[in-house]
Formats: structure tokens, C-alpha cells, sequence
């Protein structure tokens, strides 16, 4: 049941390198700071799709 662990290519991650992690965002961060980071990394997230959803204006180059 290899394939419930998350991975990421030959690295494979588990519940104490996760709980690190986390831990390390937290102590740089602190609690206060996640969700800004978590709401501009949404916003970030959404603005690519839409930019690669959108179809291309050849007059918006300048061309």
C-alpha cells in the first residue's frame, strides 16, 4: 500500500518529515502570518490558471 504515502518522485515522505515541516513554517512564520500566506498563495494559484486558461490576443503583444 505503498501508493497512500505521499511522494515526491524517489522521495517518499513521512508523518515525522511532514510534522517537521510544519513545524519550521511555523516557527519562521508564527500563526498569525499562515493564513496571508495561505490566502496569497491561492490567489497566485488562481491568477495562473486563469492566465493559461485564457486564450492568447495577438494585439495585446504589440504585434
Amino acid at each position: 500500500m505503498s501508493y497512500l504515502i505521499p511522494s515526491l518522485g524517489l522521495f517518499v515522505f513521512g508523518f515525522w518529515e511532514i510534522f517537521l515541516v510544519f513545524a519550521v513554517v511555523m516557527l519562521l512564520f508564527g500563526a498569525k502570518k499562515l493564513p496571508m500566506l495561505a490566502k496569497g498563495l491561492g490567489s497566485g494559484i488562481r491568477n495562473f490558471k486563469g492566465e493559461l486558461q485564457r486564450p492568447e490576443d495577438p494585439e495585446e503583444d504589440g504585434q
